[in-house]
């Protein structure tokens, strides 16, 4: 133990990392493994809710205390971070991660550059920020050919899942933190992008950068607080022509950081990036464009007028609030169906032992259980009446079905998903009545972000995410928002492009919307029928 004049210091070691993080005593575990730099998983921004940044601890156990009542710690192995409080040295085991599947490809590139290799070499980069995870690209300055990809999982996550709860950290805690990981990880894609090919930082002559609203606030360090208030409105939307130095980002002295405009306090850069892979400007069918992240975005209408809104649709699919919820990594369930011979069947990513439930996984399971009458209209698990009842049992005196020994949907994980559903399905049909279209008018529906493309739309469709007419017209594009940002740092037409869509995309929100919460309400049933 080291004592300064305030407070005492305490020693984190973390065995699986070999780090020792000093903390002043009271300090939370999460936020010794925040200071060591590990990014752990807490999607409720360590409020002690969500049940993910679970850790054992080694040595020490009586130099912790419980945040949850002051008492002592529960018996459990595996504890919540967010709730120990270090009073004296401790050794801590984190969990082992698996990989995780990060969508880099999407649609083909619309406006690629000449091929003029007798041009001097220089590279260009693009970089797609989501709220889950991120997406880099190295371009071929002269022929605007993409030479490598990287991703990894958004570091911002262990300051909470959703954009709402690391805009709320950044109010209560200061910005900081967000801003300096997110830049370092971006920096650190771009020498893992160079570094796959024969060049480098150097010959970078421009970056680009899509996100959504709260995600481009926290990268430019500008206070997400105008987002979190009524009327939602961002700090900054136009496109901007910056240093990247200035920014954290090394490329070549004085290479620029372009960065694509925002529509919306919730409808952001990323929705740009996904209209331009689409070459929205130019087409004419109706079409619905649904970005399902961890935001839903959702755009309608063609080249002559285009409607967008943003949904809180997305912590449910990215594993947030779900028991046994989690990114689509390995040991994820992402399918669920039923066999021929009438067995519950599922994939697990990996291949091994199912660990939890990623969002396509989660879908498909509540379609196959409402079509096997284990959910009733309403989201209600019934105990009989359907043929896995032996797979009904309780959990917290609720029922829950165990689709393994370890993996189960609680009946609050059903509402949760009733809540997502609710909004997106609200939302789609709000877009349509202000564009003064039937739903059966929409003629294509383009499936941006990594759900969209793992989910099995017949499953989307048969619980109502999505409109059952529109089943037949569901096109999955991948990650759009990032070939949107190749092609907005490839060709300078393609940039001012994005300036005007901006202005020219309509903003519904939703939230003051005199019909939203009837409609929200209504579309919240799996079906009409009634509840006994």
């Amino acid at each position: 133990m080291v004592k300064n004049m305030e407070k005492a210091l305490y020693k984190v070691t973390f065995l699986r990392e070999h780090l020792i993080q000093t903390v002043e005593e009271g300090t939370t575990v999460l936020a010794a493994e925040i200071a060591a730099g590990l990014t752990p998983d807490a999607p409720c921004g360590g409020r002690g809710t969500c049940g993910k940044c679970l850790v054992r601890i080694a040595k020490g156990r009586e130099n912790l205390r419980w945040e949850e009542g002051g008492g002592p710690l529960p018996e459990e192995e595996l504890l919540k971070a967010c709730c120990l409080r270090v009073y004296g040295d401790v050794s801590i085991e984190t969990p082992e991660k698996g990989d995780n599947r990060i969508l880099t490809g999407g649609v083909e590139m619309t406006g690629t550059l000449v091929d003029e290799t007798e041009k001097p070499f220089f590279a260009l980069a693009a970089f797609d920020v989501g709220t889950t995870s991120l997406v880099g690209y190295l371009l071929d300055g002269r022929t605007g050919a993409q030479m490598a990809v990287t991703g990894r999982l958004n570091p911002q996550t262990q300051f909470g899942a959703d954009v709402i709860a690391r805009g709320s950290y950044a109010m209560e805690h200061g910005g900081e933190p967000l801003y300096r990981v997110i830049r370092q990880a971006l920096d650190e894609m771009l020498g893992e992008l160079v570094a796959k090919v024969n060049c480098s930082r150097e010959d970078i002559l421009r970056v680009s950068l899509v996100g959504n609203t709260c995600m481009h606030h926290l990268f430019l360090g500008l206070s997400p607080a105008p987002l979190m208030l009524a009327p939602y409105m961002p700090a900054q939307r136009d496109p901007m022509v910056l240093q990247a130095a200035d920014y954290g980002l090394h490329i070549r002295k004085d290479g620029e950081l372009w960065m694509l405009p925002c529509i919306a306090g919730f409808v952001g850069a990323d929705t740009i990036g996904c209209l331009l892979a689409a070459d929205w400007s130019r087409r004419e069918p109706l079409t619905l464009m649904v970005d399902i992240g961890t935001n839903g975005e959702m755009v309608l209408g063609n080249r002559h007028r285009s409607i967008a809104c943003s949904t809180a649709a997305g912590p449910a699919f990215e594993g947030a609030k779900i028991r046994c919820g989690m990114r689509g990594a390995d040991g994820a369930i992402d399918h669920v169906f039923r066999r021929e011979d009438g067995s519950l069947g599922f994939s697990v990513i990996g291949g091994g032992e199912a660990v939890g439930i990623c969002g396509s996984g989660l879908l498909d399971a509540v379609a196959v259980l409402l079509a096997a009458g284990v959910l009733t209209g309403g989201g209600k698990i019934q105990e009989t009446g359907h043929p896995w009842t032996d797979r009904v049992r309780k959990v917290e005196d609720r029922n829950a079905f165990f689709l393994t020994e370890k993996v189960c949907l609680t009946q609050e994980d059903i509402r949760e998903v009733q809540l997502a559903k609710g909004a997106m399905a609200a939302g789609i049909r709000l877009l349509a009545k202000t564009l003064g279209v039937a739903i059966g008018d929409i003629q294509q529906v383009l499936i941006a972000g990594a759900f969209g493309n793992y989910m099995a739309p017949e499953s989307a469709c048969s619980i109502g995410l999505l409109p059952m007419e529109l089943s037949d017209r569901i096109i999955p594009v991948g990650n759009a928002a990032g070939e949107g940002a190749k092609l907005a740092v490839a060709d300078p037409e393609q940039f001012a492009l994005a300036g005007r869509l901006m202005n020219e995309v309509e903003f519904l929100e939703l939230a003051s919307d005199p019909d939203f919460q009837d409609v929200f309400v209504e579309q919240l049933m799996f079906s009409d029928e009634d509840e006994e």
